[in-house]
């Protein structure tokens, strides 16, 4: 464990290799048979929700639960994050401050649009004694928070995550919720610049049709292929796709190792070009390659 000045491993850069985070899915605080089966789903992450899925009369109820459920642990390898209600309302102090007595892997924190509002959680979580492992996840789903995305990103070694909250930037945008996603391809490729340049994970946000299974696996993919390591999730059924769709396929593992050992074989021959399948091979394909077999790894150790 690290101490709050220097969270970072919790949740940024992992020496230990990638840590997963394909499929993370909301569970509505206030439903106790959901947080207890949570223990038992496939997700590499939950998200143990205060907001959207809870009514205001359910806030406080829903919080102690959400705290017991955190410190009664029983979530394996499961990453643990708490969404607490957006900076402003009414229950976000409380929120706040239950969650960091519980100690989760992470909170989770609604409609941040700047980097002053990731340091004043910071500051919160510490004052309310929160432990070093205890990451910030942001989410962008407003414009003003797109737009200040590379600042948010870049605000604290203890923000581990961008998330995006599409839905309620599709209500702000006054945009239209369309196959393809064309009215939000300009907000999700700025926000995965900037977790890029910042060294961030980033998610996707959640598929609202739960029962149109081949329409979110498309979308999963489109999510993949724009650079993100994962998404959020409404319902436990589209866990599998969105596994299976973020995780490296076979065929990509078995030639990310020739890559390397083509490349690894040319350099101890003093060779500096080397090709794979007819195409050229630099340094950037074997750093790529390493990070393909790093999550293969790490999936596989799940």
């Amino acid at each position: 464990m690290t101490s709050p000045a220097a969270p970072a491993p919790a949740g940024g850069a992992d020496p230990a290799g990638p840590r997963p985070r394909r499929s993370v899915l909301y569970m509505p605080g206030a439903n106790a048979r959901a947080l207890e089966k949570a223990r038992t789903l496939p997700a590499d992450a939950l998200i143990l929700d205060l907001e959207d899925s809870v009514a205001p009369d359910a806030k406080a109820e829903a919080r102690e639960r959400v705290a017991a459920a955190v410190a009664g642990g029983g979530y394996g390898h499961r990453e643990v994050a708490v969404r607490v209600n957006a900076p402003g309302t009414p229950w976000y102090a409380d929120d706040l401050r239950a969650a960091a007595a519980a100690g989760p892997d992470a909170v989770v924190v609604p409609k941040v649009e700047s980097a002053a509002t990731v340091r004043e959680v910071e500051q919160a979580l510490e004052a309310a004694g929160a432990p070093g492992h205890t990451a910030v996840w942001a989410m962008l789903e407003t414009p003003l928070g797109l737009l200040d995305a590379r600042a948010v990103a870049a605000a604290s070694p203890r923000l581990a995550v961008l998330v995006m909250g599409t839905n309620d930037l599709v209500k702000e945008l006054r945009a239209e919720h369309v196959p393809g996603r064309a009215p939000l391809l300009a907000a999700l490729s700025l926000a995965v610049l900037a977790a890029r340049a910042a060294g961030k994970t980033i998610l996707d946000g959640v598929y609202n049709d739960v029962t149109d299974l081949p329409g979110f696996e498309e979308e999963t993919r489109q999510a993949r292929q724009l650079g993100f390591d994962g998404r959020t999730l409404i319902h436990p059924r589209q866990i599998e796709p969105c596994n299976r769709v973020f995780s490296p396929a076979p065929e990509e593992v078995e030639r990310a190792g020739r890559i390397i050992a083509a490349f690894e074989d040319a350099t101890s021959q003093g060779r500096g070009v080397v090709t794979v399948d007819g195409r050229m091979v630099e340094n950037l394909h074997v750093e790529e390659a390493r990070r393909v077999l790093a999550l293969a790894a790490a999936v596989a150790g799940r």
